[in-house]
């Protein structure tokens, strides 16, 4: 019998099998369910139970503090459900930020387990060797009641990283260079291990499992290493149990990434999908109205931190909006006590609040029409950040600040440091 991938052994324990393969449906328990503000918007109904409080969360992300009436209906139906069903997970306006931020902080994405949100980009989760996977909301009730759910075991692809990133260049960038090389993985698993795996901070590890549903892959799952181990031990006291690969695991394709090779890429407006190209190949002839640094992909704080280093000392062009969405209050209030905020704001950025926001075009930085945005947040489809016309480009929190100087989409690398 052929040896398992990671998502496949997550999948055998949770389903209480010996093993699974590629082509199966597979039935299995969900260890964690995390519903967002949204989840609660028109058309909500509490449930008549909930099979296990204490593997559930909600968590006020997409529009917080409530930008609208509708809104403020959804945060009250989410009050209303975690006090009826006793869910202590509840991460209320003031202890809120963007779920997937959230669930790191608190240790709900666990090696070897699955989580089922609520959310596209739930696949972040996969950088803690979590089956992570977003669902819509009839699968999630029949999560929230039965505790279990089922999928279809996808062909896995694996990416094996050797080397090291050099300065100036991120899991954006990373992730870019592979969704721009090998386009979609449609159907497909991603997992990511090699020897440069330990090279890379857990931070652009996210990145890299979030920006995964950009290229439709259904999991994206990362090895666990000692960077992973340090990571969890900061965060969950929980014991858990790693899923590695099996020596002899079947892959669909083994792809090999040298991280010293990669240099600052971007986006072109429509999608990532053999789309990304390397940011030398525009040279500066691209302006832009609105610069954008946030979201689950990109509004950690290490992400805040680069785009600080990029503009202290420094100013915002003239006509060019800059604004940064730290990814929870956790992340706003470490960047505020080690400075990163003040430096962002004395260049001239406006740093908003933790939240989606500008990210899916909802409030506080929607582009209007003819304006170009350039953005180091998850998505640049057509009319994703406001008005279909305007462009948008995606790139890492280094190419997005050092843009922002300039005014004109600029390699990172030619910013002097501040």
């Amino acid at each position: 019998m052929t040896g398992m991938t990671m998502v496949e052994k997550i999948f055998a324990r949770s389903a209480d099998v010996d093993s699974v393969s590629a082509g199966q449906t597979i039935v299995c328990d969900v260890d964690m369910a995390v519903m967002l503000d949204l989840s609660f918007g028109l058309g909500w109904q509490d449930p008549t139970r909930i099979a296990d409080a204490t593997r559930m969360a909600v968590i006020l992300d997409h529009a917080v503090p409530a930008p609208s009436i509708t809104d403020a209906d959804a945060g009250r139906r989410a009050r209303a459900f975690v006090k009826r069903f006793g869910i202590e997970r509840f991460f209320d306006v003031g202890r809120h930020g963007i779920c997937h931020q959230v669930i790191a902080e608190n240790g709900l994405a666990r090696p070897g387990e699955i989580l089922a949100c609520t959310d596209s980009h739930t696949c972040a989760a996969g950088a803690y060797n979590c089956a992570a996977r977003g669902l819509g909301m009839a699968e999630m009730y029949s999560i929230m009641c039965t505790g279990r759910t089922w999928f279809t075991v996808a062909p896995t692809i694996r990416y094996d990283f050797y080397g090291a990133m050099a300065p100036m260049v991120s899991g954006k960038d990373v992730f870019l260079h592979i969704a721009g090389r090998f386009g979609d993985a449609t159907n497909r698993n991603l997992e990511f291990g090699g020897p440069g795996m330990h090279t890379i901070p857990m931070n652009d590890r996210r990145t890299i499992a979030t920006q995964a549903a950009e290229i439709s892959a259904d999991f994206a799952t990362f090895g666990v290493d000692e960077v992973c181990r340090r990571f969890l031990d900061e965060h969950t006291d929980r014991p858990y149990t790693p899923a590695d690969p099996d020596p002899d695991a079947h892959y669909d394709d083994v792809r090999r990434i040298d991280l010293d090779r990669i240099e600052p890429h971007i986006a072109l407006p429509g999608g990532v999908s053999r789309n990304a190209i390397p940011v030398t190949d525009l040279a500066d002839s691209v302006a832009v109205d609105q610069c954008f640094i946030g979201s689950c992909a990109n509004g950690q704080l290490e992400d805040l931190r680069i785009a600080a280093e990029i503009v202290r000392g420094k100013k915002v062009a003239d006509g060019i909006r800059l604004i940064v969405t730290p990814a929870s209050q956790k992340v706003y209030l470490q960047a505020l006590q080690l400075g990163y905020l003040e430096t962002l704001s004395s260049a001239g950025a406006v740093v908003t609040n933790s939240t989606c926001g500008a990210c899916f075009g909802y409030h506080m930085g929607v582009v209007g029409a003819g304006e170009v945005a350039l953005t180091a947040s998850t998505r640049n489809f057509t009319g994703r950040m406001g008005s279909p016309d305007a462009p948008v480009y995606m790139a890492s929190p280094a190419t997005v600040a050092a843009s922002a100087l300039t005014g004109r989409i600029t390699d990172p690398r030619m910013v002097t440091v501040g």
